[in-house]
């Protein structure tokens, strides 16, 4: 007989509810920092154990949106006595409130730590206009 364990079943018990409901929250939340400089935005995100193939970062209207997925484990070849590490798919947006030159942002994934560096838009150029 089965010992009872009470991770596996609180799994499959939200593996239940979500095919009843669907899924209305990403799997899994990384950690995020935001910061603003004179001239670019930094965000700063955790993705300890993921590739570079496992995140996918969009840019629209303003809009920076993280993406990617964390490989559930097969519930469960051992007995987790704590279990917090997230699991599963992701998604995070983040709206700019300055413009910014989306073609100039980069990324890079470094010993789990996703930078990303957004550069901001430059003031747009004064002009003289002729009264005719």
């Amino acid at each position: 007989m089965p010992s009872w364990d009470p991770v596996r079943d609180l799994l499959t018990m939200q593996e239940r509810l979500e095919s009843l409901f669907g899924r209305a929250m990403p799997g899994w939340v990384p950690p995020v920092d935001l910061a603003e400089h004179p001239d670019h935005y930094v965000l700063t995100v955790e993705l300890a154990g993921l590739t570079r193939s496992d995140v996918q970062l969009d840019f629209d209207h303003q809009v920076l949106t993280l993406r990617g997925s964390r490989t559930t484990q097969e519930c469960c070849p051992e007995r987790y006595q704590q279990l917090e590490r997230g699991q599963g798919t992701f998604s995070r947006s983040f709206r700019f409130a300055l413009p910014v030159q989306s073609d100039k942002i980069t990324a890079d994934l470094v010993d789990g730590v996703l930078t990303v560096v957004v550069p901001k838009a430059g003031p747009p150029p004064e002009r003289h206009i002729d009264v005719g």
